[in-house]
């Protein structure tokens, strides 16, 4: 028989006071999950000044290096130096914050971020299509902020032949281990290159002979638009998809038509869609 939750087993605090079991039971159960999940999510977390130097010196992929403001000084000046030299982003964060962070209450005005997996150089997915011997078929993601669309769409991505996923080294979500876990497994097979300028990416991709198109409420229907051929297509942020500067570098923008009263679906919802259209017309489109 199960156990009765009972009123000495609720949480504390006047938030659960007079709460029926159940529902104490329920919020406790949220609470426990959000733990885990801030815990796994920072698996890949290093404090103090002698542990993330190893890291930066290691040569290993980093999200981001977090610096208390105001704390320059010593060790940590030559921190942000080697930081700065190999491109890693920084991200001043104040001490407050920084204790909320920190797992071991012992950080020292620094927190590096390592990437739960390496990245690859946007040459090395090109050199894959080439060495299948397939059209280019690339998903370029100009600011997906939400670790679950990220690893929706790199499954798919897998699932659907995609050589390769680029994403942007700032204001975007990178390769968390909750992204690697919403991804089944798919992020260790599917090449992600993390890049300093999308548009200027989009550009040498176009010299390399890729048309880029770009997913927008505005463009043609997406099952009239011809998706044949190398192709790196850009999907927008969850809120107000590509930016403009992005959009005005596309060789063509295309939509996914709404026959309902919501105008938008999910970034990797509608990613998907596209990206089994593209399947569809190199494969099956007679």
């Amino acid at each position: 028989m199960e156990k009765k939750f009972s009123k000495k087993d609720r949480p504390e605090g006047k938030k659960y006071a007079g709460m029926p079991d159940w529902k104490a039971k329920q919020a406790t159960f949220r609470v426990d999950k959000y733990a885990d999940a801030h815990k796994e999510e920072n698996a890949n977390q290093f404090e103090g000044r002698n542990a993330v130097l190893e890291v930066i010196k290691s040569g290993r992929d980093v999200e981001k290096l977090m610096v208390q403001k105001g704390n320059v000084e010593g060790s940590i000046k030559q921190i942000v130096a080697m930081a700065l030299e190999k491109g890693i982003v920084l991200q001043e964060t104040s001490r407050q914050k920084m204790d909320e962070i920190s797992q071991t209450k012992n950080h020292q005005g620094v927190i590096i971020v390592a990437s739960a997996h390496e990245y690859v150089e946007v040459e090395d997915i090109l050199a894959l299509a080439k060495e299948k011997g397939e059209d280019p078929f690339i998903l370029i993601l100009d600011g997906l902020t939400d670790p679950h669309n990220l690893g929706a769409i790199l499954r798919t991505a897998e699932c659907s032949g995609v050589h390769g996923v680029i994403i942007p080294k700032r204001r975007s979500v990178g390769l968390t281990a909750t992204v690697g876990k919403t991804s089944a497994g798919a992020v260790e097979y599917m090449p992600v290159a993390r890049v300093t300028n999308i548009t200027k990416t989009m550009e040498y991709l176009k010299k390399e002979g890729l048309w880029v198109g770009c997913s927008d409420m505005r463009g043609s229907d997406y099952f009239d638009s011809n998706m044949t051929g190398p192709l790196a297509l850009v999907i927008g942020s969850e809120g107000d998809g590509a930016s403009r500067l992005v959009k005005d570098k596309c060789d063509f923008t295309v939509a996914i038509p709404m026959y309902g009263k919501i105008e938008s679906l999910n970034a990797s919802v509608a990613a998907g869609l596209l990206m089994y259209e593209v399947v569809r017309q190199r494969n099956f489109k007679k």
